[in-house]
């Protein structure tokens, strides 16, 4: 008798990659005493968050701070869920490559709809915006499935934007944030979830007259630093 299922074990799979702690096996054995043999996609679509919890209290499955961002996920994953088909994730804008001259490409990492609510290494999803002075478009929504099967996962996400400058995130940890900025993508913190037009427009803001940190970014000046090279100069001459 077949002690699990193909899809089932796929499933496993993806909730065990999206808690980077989990031991596999550990984790698959201890699902077992949970659900039953054999285990199937049916038993794995009735587990719960605190479910989960339950299942992950042994040490030898997991540290104790797997976040809530990710047994979110791993529980998506075990019903089946792949980020790729949900309903309530916006439609990029029309958009043509350079039609916004001065603009920033900005990641948003997501869970849900167009809010900025996603940890770097288990949301479901990156919206890609760009972001110019009288604009911001929703140019593409990229799903990190296939990202989060690779072997470094954080290292795949990174690859998966690295054509931004900016990724906005509700929390990273330190080893993945190295990653992205090895990516040359600049990660920014925004603890409360909000809709990402929230942060994105408070950045937006900032462009006429970017901040030392903003200004590199974009290859520009600095207008702080502008007007002390002008005031300078002045004195020489």
């Amino acid at each position: 008798m077949t002690t699990i299922t193909k899809g089932a074990a796929l499933r496993i799979a993806l909730a065990a990659k999206a808690m980077s702690d989990v031991d596999m096996r550990a984790f698959t054995l201890k699902l077992a005493e949970k659900l039953g043999l054999p285990i199937n996609e049916d038993k794995l679509a009735t587990l719960t968050v605190a479910d989960l919890k339950l299942v992950l209290s042994g040490e030898e499955t997991v540290e104790p701070d797997v976040d809530a961002a990710s047994l979110k996920l791993a529980v998506r994953y075990l019903w089946g869920e792949n980020g790729d088909d949900d309903n309530s994730v916006p439609k990029p804008d029309a958009y043509n490559e350079g039609e916004m001259p001065g603009s920033l490409r900005v990641a948003v990492a997501s869970n849900s709809a167009d809010n900025l609510d996603g940890h770097f290494g288990s949301a479901p999803r990156f919206l890609i915006y760009q972001v110019g002075r009288d604009a911001i478009k929703l140019i593409d929504v990229r799903p990190t499935l296939v990202a989060d099967a690779a072997e470094d996962k954080n290292v795949a996400r990174s690859e998966l934007i690295n054509d931004c400058q900016i990724v906005y995130v509700q929390s990273i940890g330190g080893p993945a944030a190295a990653k992205v900025v090895r990516a040359n993508v600049h990660p920014i913190k925004f603890p409360q979830p909000a809709p990402a037009r929230v942060a994105l427009a408070r950045l937006q803001g900032t462009l006429e007259a970017p901040p030392p940190w903003l200004a590199r970014i974009m290859g520009v000046e600095a207008k702080s630093l502008s007007q002390f090279t002008h005031d300078e100069e002045t004195e020489e001459a």
